[in-house]
């Protein structure tokens, strides 16, 4: 129906380790272990809140506050929960404890996201591997085009010249 699509599916679990061209991929123990790593790690990932955490002092501008002394005694810690909902920013002030109760879950959402970028990692190297394809790093020579790079289309007309464009 698709042109040859019809067989693909999502997500392709039976086939996991099965190359493009239809042969089993090289099974690499390192690999393996490093996944099983990043496995059991977010296993043990709890609760997760999205967005930042901001802790500020301010002044409040009037001239007889002790804020506006020198040195200044700021008004705070004001602690500000900044995240994105549908497009829009919402920031919510926090109390102290509530900052205390939910420190542990920011902070689950920052190794959530290392773990993911090294699963991401990890399979890009293994997909290369597994292909044969040359790794790309920063700094290393690109690899030769596999076809020439364009030049002008001879069959293409150019343009007239104006009196404007012949030398003086």
């Amino acid at each position: 129906m698709l042109g040859g699509l019809e067989d693909l599916r999502w997500p392709p679990a039976a086939d996991y380790g099965i190359l493009a061209n239809g042969e089993a991929m090289p099974p690499d123990p390192s690999a393996d272990q490093a996944r099983a790593a990043i496995q059991a790690a977010l296993g043990q990932i709890g609760f997760t809140l999205p967005g930042s955490i901001t802790i500020r002092r301010a002044r409040c501008g009037k001239p007889r506050c002790a804020c506006a002394a020198d040195p200044p005694s700021l008004h705070g810690p004001y602690i500000q929960w900044t995240r994105t909902v549908h497009g829009k920013t919402v920031t919510r002030l926090l109390t102290p404890a509530q900052y205390q109760a939910y420190a542990p879950w920011f902070a689950n959402t920052r190794r959530l996201r290392e773990l993911a970028a090294e699963l991401e990692a990890l399979s890009l190297a293994e997909m290369a591997r597994a292909e044969g394809w040359a790794k790309i790093t920063p700094g290393t020579p690109v690899p030769p085009r596999t076809r020439p790079v364009r030049g002008p289309n001879p069959n293409y007309p150019k343009p007239p010249e104006t009196p404007g464009d012949q030398p003086s």
